[in-house]
């Protein structure tokens, strides 16, 4: 670690703020598919525990489909404490939307200290939990007047709420959980994701730690 990282590092570590406890980690098929982009990945999350985080989730929005089975192939053989992977509809075939695709823990276990979720779109999932509801309403399950945000968070499929969301290379979330991500800190950064190292991953968290956290208030 060079001085400049040990001098980030130091200033996290005397900071009065808590760092934050759920990092999500937000990515798009290109980012994965340059050169040492999985390297990158996998000393990222390990960063994020080092720095005080307790849960990681990575999002990797897919354009095109058949370089799905790649990024699969590959999030599987990351060195990571537990991995759950999730596909949903912008990158799974027809019929297996949802499905568990691997790792040491099955989809929706919200044990699992690392999540990583490919071609999981947030409009999609938010989409999703709508039909769910009014499915519930048609089976006379619930009334549409007792409906609150809690009915709409239990049928997403990721409903852990982010502390800190980071981004790479440009300032837009690539339809990452909206409804999750609406409280969270946002950290973008010109720096693209082959050039991410310690000392951005300690701004984004030095960044947070910075800030006064207002929850929509």
């Amino acid at each position: 670690m060079g001085l400049y990282d040990t001098y980030l590092a130091t200033r996290h570590r005397l900071h009065d703020a808590e760092p934050p406890a759920h990092v999500a980690l937000v990515l798009t098929e290109r980012d994965l598919l340059a050169d040492g982009a999985f390297d990158t990945l996998s000393s990222a999350i390990g960063w994020a525990f080092e720095y005080g985080a307790e849960r990681v989730t990575v999002s990797v929005s897919v354009l095109d489909g058949a370089v799905a089975p790649t990024l699969i192939r590959e999030l599987r053989r990351l060195d990571v404490p537990a991995e759950t992977v999730v596909r949903g509809p912008d990158a799974d075939a027809p019929g297996e939307a949802g499905s568990d695709l691997g790792g040491d823990s099955a989809a929706g276990d919200t044990d699992a200290p690392v999540r990583i979720l490919v071609g999981l779109g947030g409009k999609a999932e938010f989409a999703g939990a709508v039909r769910e509801l009014a499915n519930d309403v048609a089976a006379g399950e619930i009334t549409p007047d007792a409906i609150d945000e809690a009915d709409v968070s239990e049928r997403l499929l990721f409903p852990e709420e982010p502390d800190l969301v980071i981004k790479t290379g440009a300032e837009r979330l690539s339809d990452f959980a909206i409804w999750q991500s609406v409280y969270a800190e946002l950290y973008f950064t010109d720096v693209n994701w082959r050039d991410f190292r310690r000392r951005e991953y300690l701004r984004a968290v030095l960044d947070f730690q910075d800030r006064q956290r207002r929850f929509g208030r």
